[in-house]
């Protein structure tokens, strides 16, 4: 209540010196500011411009802008305690930005609030709660860096950081402080000096600290790429991806200069939790590294010193690090731009990519088998052959034509579809979308594939696909725009879902937990769908990581063809996980997944629940009905 009755104290009158004084301060305080922020602003604006960037249309990203900063609504969803204070602070800071240019105003005699006037009174008392959350806010937020401590903040104590919470709680407190003292009193005074040099102590650390996040990270989320994990296209056949500091572009420089070190793209990121050399963040910051060592112009490698070759290639491309960040980068373009400038200079060596490389140089799919297999299995199941009439065509991909649990998918799947009446029909002929090596970096074969496959369904007039993979999905309709315009392509919990009403029931009390694939996920938002498709099976149970949160099965980025050489498999991790919720069965909606999961399950014990894809569930139901 004294808050609301107490006016703001004010020296009224400044005295020449004390002018002069503040004016010399202020020049020396802007002027070490502009050194550090001038070279970091330079930095970014050398680098090479970002081909294809549109700023247009606009609707989007002042939608982000006010949604992701003005709201600080994705920083709370995600950790809501740490995300308040965060957001206290911010919110702080954006109702001080009025009381800060009249405190100076003030200072140089041409103040323009009067904390005596209407206005004037209020909004000082409202500046005063935010600072009363701010200070509170920066409160925890020190707590949780220097007290609590999690393991993904790293060993490192940043003291900077400390110094920083000092000064930002020093700023609330000379301010709060002022609504208890007189106007003219000394104490007055000495309270508006403080508050004055703690300002311009502040101002200078920001570019030179963690804290420049406070300037660049609205830039980041505004000027984002416009979609999830939205790889750029390369400029020429020159452009090899990220070699060198010279194919650092204006936004990668813009958000590695943006990383706040939270570490919450660490706490998620399955190889980090595993056990392996990757780290999101410290990719993020070891391009800081090489910004402020080398710049923009250096032809010096950017794997070797300042990142790891193996921990690039150590990516699931799962999405959880991009998902999480509070500040807009977007990791995966970043890594898989690293991984392109290894593969297509030849720098990467790895034998189980090469394979990988070769099967789909020579063949159709990513195992390596040759086409008669799938010849066989379409003849065998006596799948209708696409010829135009049909409604749907059912792409089978490499999981669903070759590998034998894959095909128990298609075929339980192909069981639903006639129970529903939909027409449909396989291609002849089918190429693997490209997913795998447009992950892992190969440019070229990648787009030999898509070319490929956009003249076989054009030619096939195909309209409408579904596909079981959930990775060939976001494949056909994201990354095959570069060479041409997809079919309209659903994956089949979305099918399954739409037809819910006309698929069977099963009413029993069977516990099935499902599990979250990165790609329907993350990459989809996807997640009500499967839900209302396995709900028809039994008891849904979710898992602790669930949903956004959703652990990673290990497959994506092409490794399930490379394989885990360190640390715990990540397959073991999340099986183990979803085993301890009691559930008897595990649902997946991706025939990678359950492939992982199947070598996981079979180590853990005669006890581990059975593995069912949701497509073989609702089969399940239809053959006890």
């Amino acid at each position: 209540m004294m808050l609301l009755t107490a006016t703001l104290a004010e020296p009224q009158h400044f005295s020449l010196a004390e002018k002069l004084l503040l004016v010399a301060l202020m020049a020396v305080s802007g002027a070490s500011f502009w050194r550090r922020f001038g070279t970091v602003l330079d930095k970014i604006l050398q680098s090479k411009k970002d081909i294809g960037f549109q700023l247009f249309p606009l609707g989007k990203r002042l939608w982000d802008f006010f949604w992701e900063v003005l709201c600080q609504a994705k920083v709370i969803r995600q950790r809501p305690l740490p995300g308040l204070a965060h957001a206290a602070v911010f919110w702080g800071f954006c109702a001080f930005a009025l009381v800060t240019l009249n405190h100076f105003a003030l200072g140089l005699g041409v103040g323009f609030l009067d904390s005596q006037g209407g206005f004037g009174r209020f909004y000082s008392c409202l500046a005063a709660a935010f600072a009363l959350a701010c200070a509170a806010g920066i409160s925890g937020v020190f707590a949780g860096r220097f007290l609590l401590r999690p393991k993904w903040l790293g060993a490192k104590h940043s003291y900077g950081s400390g110094l920083i919470a000092l000064l930002i709680f020093l700023l609330m407190a000379t301010y709060l402080g002022a609504f208890f003292v007189a106007p003219a009193s000394p104490e007055a005074r000495i309270l508006w000096w403080g508050h004055t040099l703690t300002i311009l102590i502040f101002l200078p650390l920001i570019p030179r600290t963690k804290h420049l996040h406070l300037i660049l990270s609205p830039a980041t989320i505004f000027l984002s790429r416009g979609g999830f994990s939205r790889i750029p296209a390369l400029e020429d056949d020159e452009d090899f991806g990220l070699v060198a500091g010279t194919d650092l572009t204006q936004l990668v420089s813009l958000q590695a200069y943006s990383c706040v070190e939270c570490g919450r793209c660490t706490e998620h990121c399955p190889a980090a939790n595993t056990g392996k050399l990757l780290n999101p963040k410290e990719i993020v910051l070891g391009l800081r590294s090489y910004l402020n060592e080398l710049g923009p112009a250096s032809e010096e490698p950017l794997l070797g010193k300042y990142n790891a070759r193996q921990a690039v290639f150590e990516c699931t491309t799962c999405g959880a690090c991009e998902f999480q960040c509070p500040v807009g980068i977007e990791h995966l373009p970043i890594l898989i731009g690293l991984r392109r400038g290894a593969v297509n200079t030849g720098e990467w060596k790895n034998d189980h990519g090469a394979k990988l490389f070769l099967a789909l140089e020579h063949g159709s799919n990513s195992l390596g088998l040759p086409a008669s297999e799938r010849d066989k299995f379409i003849a065998k199941q006596a799948l209708p052959l696409f010829d135009g009439t049909q409604e749907y065509c059912l792409w089978l991909g490499c999981m669903g034509g070759y590998d034998p649990k894959g095909r128990e998918i298609i075929a339980d799947f192909t069981r639903v579809l006639r129970h529903l009446g939909a027409s449909y029909g396989v291609l002849r002929k089918e190429k693997c979308t490209g997913d795998p090596v447009r992950r892992l970096g190969n440019d070229l074969l990648f787009q030999q594939l898509a070319v490929d496959n956009l003249e076989n369904l054009a030619q096939n007039k195909v309209k409408k696909i579904i596909s079981i993979c959930p990775h060939c999905v976001r494949t056909i309709q994201e990354d095959w725009k570069a060479y041409g315009t997809p079919p309209e392509v659903e994956h089949h919990s979305e099918f399954l879902a739409r037809f819910a009403d006309q698929l069977p029931r099963q009413l029993n009390e069977e516990k099935i937990v499902y599990h979250d694939p990165c790609y329907l996920g993350r990459y989809r938002n996807v997640y009500e769908e499967p839900r209302v498709v396995v709900a028809r099976s039994g008891q849904l149970v979710e898992a602790p990581r669930n949903r956004e949160k959703s652990f990673c099965c290990g497959a994506g980025g092409g490794l399930a063809f490379l394989g885990e050489e360190t640390g715990e498999r990540i397959s073991h991790n999340r099986a183990q996980e979803l085993i301890a919720t009691g559930a008897g069965t595990i649902a997946t909606a991706c025939p990678f997944c359950n492939s992982m999961f199947r070598d996981a399950l079979a180590s853990s014990g005669e006890a581990a629940p059975q593995l069912l894809d949701i497509a073989r569930l609702t089969a399940r139901a239809l053959k006890l009905s």
